[in-house]
């Protein structure tokens, strides 16, 4: 689900970064979220990643030029080589690693001043990890495939279907990226005056019906095509594109569920900012343990109750020093990082900061 606002549908315009990363247009309809209120201590350096935060042991083990040490709040190791820099960061319980390599940026200048240039790139190990996991075959041969490597990733996969992305076929002709809408437009006159439908799932947008691992079958409507609600995006870059087992609904089993609030009250992954209830006052103190691939969750819409209602990814921070994440959004129809329906900012005290409630690690 996503905040409620109208808003323009969105043009298709010329990339102009490496990724042929585009925005989309828009007007905001709440002035309460192109505001941001002051007072509030920007966070420009995460511990998570240099190591400098947090507590936790110090002890390393040396192997050759590279260095394994252990820290703690989320109990993860940490890989260096020889000067000292960081190459891995993998967290116990989560299947997401955060390994460092060639430099990108991404910016979506028809809806943001924003620019991400950074050397993360996150992707999916095949088991969860643990400590030592570091002397065991399955990661010794992943690491090998991947140290380095410019294989797409999840940030890649993400960017793949902001406005303006090119499609992207399978050898069978199946269309599985390229610039994705929201969700069909709501002609119920439902009250709130959404103007999009939720509930497209990455089998809608694709075309193609689903078969889950529960016997249950995804079954795309037509109406939906190329259309991703905020989960649903979730769904399309963590598990269609990178593999993470899906549930069919929230209860279907083991896996990613269906909906931002099954994922953020899943078991699914490590808790990084543990929710504590969906409140104004329940907002995370501190954000210092974020990471980039965290999936961040919120709480936006008084209509759904007890229910988180919003999810997105951490991309990284802009060259401004403001943490970005990306999500799919009714306001812009579809993935963005955009400023249209309020900052994508995770520090400070903006609508999605302010509305921010708990973060995980897949």
């Amino acid at each position: 689900m996503a905040a409620k606002a109208k808003k323009k549908s969105r043009p298709v315009v010329s990339g102009l970064v490496v990724l042929a990363l585009v925005g989309t247009s828009g007007y905001l309809t709440l002035e309460l979220r192109k505001q941001e209120d002051t007072g509030v201590t920007e966070v420009r350096n995460v511990g998570v990643l240099d190591g400098s935060r947090g507590s936790g042991g110090d002890k390393a083990e040396t192997k050759g030029e590279e260095k394994w040490s252990r820290l703690e709040n989320p109990a993860r190791s940490v890989l260096r080589d020889a000067d000292g820099r960081i190459k891995a960061v993998l967290t116990d319980g989560a299947r997401t690693a955060t390994l460092t390599g060639p430099a990108r940026t991404f910016e979506e200048p028809a809806s943001t001043s924003s620019k991400v240039s950074t050397t993360d790139w996150v992707r999916l190990m095949p088991e969860p990890w643990k400590k030592g996991a570091e002397k065991e075959k399955w990661f010794k041969e992943w690491y090998a495939q991947y140290e380095d490597s410019k294989e797409d990733d999840l940030f890649a996969f993400a960017f793949q279907y902001v406005a303006g992305a090119p499609q992207k076929k399978d050898e069978q002709g199946l269309v599985y990226a390229g610039d994705a809408n929201f969700g069909p437009l709501n002609t119920t006159g439902a009250e709130g005056g959404d103007l999009r439908l939720e509930q497209s799932d990455f089998y809608d947008y694709l075309g193609t019906p689903y078969p889950f691992r529960d016997g249950a079958t995804g079954t795309p409507e037509a109406m939906r095509a190329k259309s991703l609600d905020c989960s649903g995006f979730m769904r399309m870059v963590l598990g269609y594109r990178a593999r993470y087992p899906l549930m069919s609904t929230d209860k279907s089993g083991d896996g990613l569920p269906r909906t931002a609030n099954g994922m953020a009250r899943s078991k699914e992954g490590a808790d990084v900012l543990p929710l504590t209830g969906i409140t104004p006052d329940d907002r995370p103190s501190g954000i210092d343990q974020l990471q980039p691939g965290d999936l961040v969750f919120f709480k936006l819409d008084t209509r759904t109750q007890d229910r988180l209602d919003h999810v997105g990814m951490v991309l990284g921070y802009d060259t401004e020093g403001h943490l970005i994440f990306i999500s799919s959004r009714e306001e812009v129809n579809g993935p963005t990082i955009g400023d249209v329906g309020g900052v994508s900012r995770l520090d400070g005290n903006g609508y999605y900061a302010k509305t921010l409630r708990s973060a995980k690690r897949l």
